[in-house]
């Protein structure tokens, strides 16, 4: 793998300058090095990574199991494509197991999201049924422990 990929899904800072250092390497080779990854779409962008309870934010997030019927000649695509471009929609997985796609929504309220899956979502032809799931309290987000404090985020003893 890129050794400039790497480093970044380690969660390193993407400053060209810091990556060339801990790498060890030229700045002009990191920058090509991130150029390529964007142009071949590997490296789709940049997100910080944010603890929700610390920002004070309300917002509600959901993950929807959502049971579709596959199109002819379009498979799973062309319906997981269609309700991911809903603003509420965050990620949209197609699955394996009981239910089709797995898809990760965000409003303001509770009333949001269930109205957005009874009016939008649910009513879109070819989806079959839906189940959805609030997510009450995050403990952990993209590798990051929330409000635990530093010293207790180390990985796991390991007892003999």
């Amino acid at each position: 793998m890129n050794a400039v990929l790497e480093l970044l899904l380690e969660g390193e800072a993407h400053e060209p300058e810091r990556l060339a250092a801990i790498l060890g390497l030229e700045l002009g080779e990191v920058r090509r090095q991130l150029a390529e990854l964007s142009e071949n779409g590997v490296l789709l962008g940049w997100r910080p990574v944010l603890n929700p309870e610390a920002r004070g934010d309300r917002e509600v997030r959901a993950v929807i199991e959502v049971k579709i019927t596959p199109e002819r000649d379009g498979g799973f695509n062309r319906l997981a494509e269609r309700i991911g471009r809903f603003d509420e929609v965050e990620s949209c997985h197609l699955m394996s197991g009981g239910y089709d796609l797995l898809v990760f929504v965000k409003g303001r309220s509770l009333h949001d999201v269930a109205t957005f899956v009874s009016e939008r979502l649910a009513t879109i032809e070819g989806v079959v049924s839906t189940a959805t799931h609030f997510l009450l309290r995050s403990y952990k987000e993209q590798g990051y422990f929330l409000g635990v404090p530093e010293q207790e985020r180390r990985r796991l003893q390991v007892s003999p």
